[in-house]
């Protein structure tokens, strides 16, 4: 019989569809989030906007609340990522979960509109960590502001952001 940790959550639609995930355990989820910590709060602090942005975000892939109550309490200031990524796995074998969590941390640390140069270094050892390569690190850092510039655009569009 399957324990808790080991049975697998169904994700939410907007997971499949943006990711490509249907269900991971629930230490996947937990251990996912912890990681994000880990890596947005290198510089040492996690603010508030990050951490709104981490427990939305959560909520919006169908990360089981028990999961998001445990990241307000979560020590990442001595996480060790290395020891977080075994436990993040999913239905899908090959999905690349160093190359997710350091996209998601970047979003995550730029949500509170200032991409501080330690969190920038602090991605930055962190992709060194995960084996991710500088081209990718930076394609995804460059895929993050293109995203932020094409909401901006829609805001435009329908006159809900303006000069």
């Amino acid at each position: 019989m399957a324990t808790n940790e080991e049975q697998m959550i169904e994700g939410s639609e907007y997971l499949k569809r943006t990711i490509g995930i249907s269900s991971a355990p629930f230490e996947a989820y937990l251990n996912y989030g912890y990681a994000l910590l880990a890596i947005a709060g290198a510089d040492g602090d996690v603010p508030e906007a990050e951490m709104n942005w981490l427990i939305n975000h959560q909520r919006i892939v169908g990360a089981p609340e028990e999961a998001i109550k445990k990241y307000k309490e979560f020590d990442y200031k001595n996480a060790k990522l290395e020891d977080l990524l075994p436990n993040i796995k999913t239905d899908v074998p090959n999905w690349s979960a160093p190359r997710t969590l350091l996209y998601h941390a970047i979003k995550m640390s730029r949500a509170d509109k200032d991409y501080a140069k330690q969190e920038e270094e602090a991605v930055k050892k962190a992709a060194k960590l995960l084996g991710v390569e500088d081209d990718i690190t930076l394609s995804l850092n460059i895929l993050v502001e293109m995203e932020e510039k094409v909401e901006s655009m829609l805001k435009a569009l329908i006159h809900t952001e303006t000069l």
